[in-house]
């Protein structure tokens, strides 16, 4: 079994990308872990002619899908949450610094790994299809996305990368990075913004062990779908891990903003959690939606 959060953009999430039946979440990196290098914004992408766009070493053609423009593509590269001493880079530390703290694995090593150097450019594929996004979701619109052409983009929210890293054999990771939307700039929105994402695989016995007489519980069966579980996982599994998510969470908040935060959790959807969650903190008197997180579809995990 999986769980799953993401922390919203620094300002406010935008609701324009994906309509109700459609919400993304969030994850950091660690250099040693990184799978590619800031490139300086002035090399970040060129149009050397009109067919063709050249970003982050690559060409890629363009075709009926591709929107992106000049102005976005001069923000690729600019990695602003790796720049020392920048307020993104800031947060990050601290989200960093908190997991490898309190959350060590057998060895007394990190448990999470951190993946913040992982390129913005990925494919249709990753952002949506292995999300389990069905093909005709409003989200996949050229209106609310940027295209290179009709297999690649800039990634939409950092969930693009979920598959390939569970895929490489990793069960607890994070993961940061720039994501990229067409909104109407206004105080609250900018097409592109950041995101921090977690994921972390249990297994029976790691779930199991603390609880007295665990060794009977079971993570599966063979049961329905409802609007608590997933119709593959146990009752027991299913609070558990939402019990380890939610304590979590609330743990790592009360860390970036200090003792006597007010919180609630709302229940919503994703397509790639069920059941899935947001959490709103109390700020100046009205509720903020800062994360949204779940536990993650099992299908997702068995492909």
């Amino acid at each position: 079994m999986a769980m799953l959060w993401k922390f919203m953009r620094v300002a406010k999430y935008s609701k324009t990308a994906l309509s109700p039946k459609v919400k993304v979440r969030g994850i950091p990196t660690h250099s040693r872990h990184s799978s590619s290098k800031s490139v300086p914004s002035d090399f970040a992408a060129s149009a050397p002619c009109s067919n063709t766009v050249e970003l982050l070493g690559k060409s890629y053609p363009q075709d009926d899908y591709s929107n992106v423009t000049e102005k976005i593509l001069s923000k690729v590269g600019k990695n602003l949450h790796n720049r020392k001493h920048h307020p993104l880079w800031l947060i990050k530390e601290q989200v960093k610094e908190h997991f490898y703290k309190h959350y060590l694995g057998r060895r007394g090593t990190p448990l999470f790994s951190v993946y913040d150097r992982l390129s913005p450019v990925v494919t249709v594929q990753q952002n949506f299809d292995s999300l389990l996004i069905p093909q005709n979701h409003a989200s996949r619109r050229k209106e609310d996305n940027y295209y290179l052409n009709r297999d690649h983009m800039l990634r939409a929210h950092t969930s693009a990368h979920q598959w390939d890293l569970i895929h490489s054999g990793l069960d607890a990771f994070l993961a940061v990075g720039d994501v990229y939307r067409r909104d109407t700039i206004d105080n609250t929105h900018y097409p592109v913004f950041h995101q921090m994402e977690g994921v972390r695989l249990f297994s029976c016995h790691e779930l199991f062990s603390s609880i007295k007489d665990g060794e009977g519980l079971q993570l599966f069966e063979q049961g329905h779908r409802t609007a608590h579980k997933q119709e593959c996982h146990t009752m027991e599994a299913v609070r558990l891990v939402e019990f380890n998510l939610k304590q979590v969470l609330t743990k790592l908040m009360t860390h970036i903003f200090g003792d006597g935060l007010q919180v609630r959790w709302v229940d919503c959807y994703f397509p790639f959690t069920h059941p899935s969650f947001e959490m709103e903190i109390n700020f100046q008197g009205e509720w903020m939606e800062v994360l949204g997180c779940g536990v993650m579809e099992q299908q997702l995990v068995n492909s």
